[in-house]
């Protein structure tokens, strides 16, 4: 119960204040790239206290990116939904200790609320490893259970990769990402090849993505504009 108090009353604005931008996008990607070819275990992954109910969808598809046959549907939807967004654990980590295009992006997704993240307990946990490794295991342990209660959760099958597998079992079109790996040309054909999905650099995003545009497909109607604080 105190658990769920404090993470009512610790707002995003509140953990930016709390850490000085010292760090660059490099050094975030540094970290994770160190992480994630250690085949690290989940020892920092979210306590079942301070994880929210994860949505379900089948586990198939193992590698670097699920590979789920025909990509024009999945698990029997329409496909993806634009207004559901994945970034990757550089840019949720980014987002925090640099800021720049990474928090540009993620504030265009908080000021709408209208508009989902979505994620896995491991990408969550691969974000809060590389707080902890650059800022502080605190400071990481309060952006872990704010994020944990803002963005939605779903399963990841053991050897997909983190943001390929939140986009595809959380039915999201974007995922943000550093990692050149995912964001170059060629694998971006080769992503949609097996899942309809469009992976941007955050700064890339932020130039494409036009919420007044997907707003009448999304909730109907005419644009109000943002209707909430990012910092909140």
């Amino acid at each position: 119960m105190v658990a769920r108090t404090l993470r009512r009353s610790v707002h995003w604005g509140d953990l930016f204040d709390r850490h000085s931008a010292e760090q660059t996008v490099a050094d975030v990607r540094t970290v994770l790239e160190r992480r994630r070819s250690m085949g690290s275990e989940e020892e920092t992954r979210p306590e079942e206290e301070t994880r929210p109910e994860e949505e379900t969808r089948p586990k198939t598809g193992t590698g670097d990116a699920p590979d789920h046959g025909d990509a024009s549907t999945a698990d029997g939807d329409d496909g993806p939904d634009i207004d559901r967004i994945v970034a990757d654990a550089d840019v949720l980590a980014a987002d925090l200790l640099v800021g720049g295009a990474a928090r540009a992006a993620l504030d265009t997704v908080r000021r709408h609320s209208w508009l989902t993240l979505v994620a896995t307990p491991e990408l969550l946990a691969d974000a809060r490893a590389v707080i902890a490794d650059l800022a502080d295991p605190a400071l990481a342990s309060a952006w872990h259970a704010l994020a944990a209660d803002r963005i939605v959760l779903v399963e990841q099958p053991p050897g997909d990769h983190p943001a390929l597998a939140a986009a595809y079992h959380g039915g999201a079109m974007h995922v943000l990402s550093f990692d050149p790996a995912l964001t170059s040309a060629a694998a971006g054909v080769a992503i949609r090849d097996r899942v309809p999905i469009s992976v941007r650099e955050p700064q890339a995003f932020v130039a494409v993505f036009d919420p007044e545009r997907v707003y009448p497909t999304v909730v109907g109607g005419e644009y109000p504009g943002p209707d909430r604080d990012p910092r909140e």
